[in-house]
């Protein structure tokens, strides 16, 4: 039986659609809605800005909102509850080093950046590597 579920999410559809999926098939189970910010980095796109705050907890937070509000919104038209967390780091890593505390992940097939990219592709970068090195059942949302 299924009774935590991790739904890593970005701001893509394909993450939306994850998040109700897991919604409707793992209905009685509690719900994670897992934002991560990528490291602070000198190198790293919209991470640079972490680089420069003086409470990068609160900054990643803050980035995260946005994507929590929306998790929320199709949360209620659930009439469901559901938990978020945030996680800094690559989003590969950060999301499989969380799995061991839950049953399953529901993710999109592929996220925000490679949506644009690779239109071509089942399956983007961040979800097939989690797929391949999760200990646990992961299922891919298109």
């Amino acid at each position: 039986m299924v009774s935590r579920v991790l739904v890593p999410m970005d701001d893509s559809e394909t993450a939306g659609r994850a998040l109700r999926y897991a919604l409707d098939v793992h209905s009685d189970a509690e719900i994670t809605v897992y934002h991560v910010v990528g490291s602070p980095s000198m190198m790293m796109g919209s991470a640079v800005g972490l680089a420069l705050e003086d409470d990068i907890e609160t900054a990643a937070t803050e980035r995260a909102k946005p994507v929590f509000d929306r998790a929320h919104e199709v949360a209620a038209e659930y009439d469901t509850e559901i938990e978020t967390q945030v996680g800094l780091g690559h989003p590969t890593r950060a999301i499989v080093a969380r799995a061991d505390d839950y049953d399953a992940i529901v993710m999109g097939c592929h996220g925000e950046h490679s949506e644009n990219i690779t239109r071509g592709f089942l399956v983007g970068n961040v979800a097939k590597t989690v797929f391949e090195r999760s200990p646990i059942p992961v299922t891919t949302v298109r």
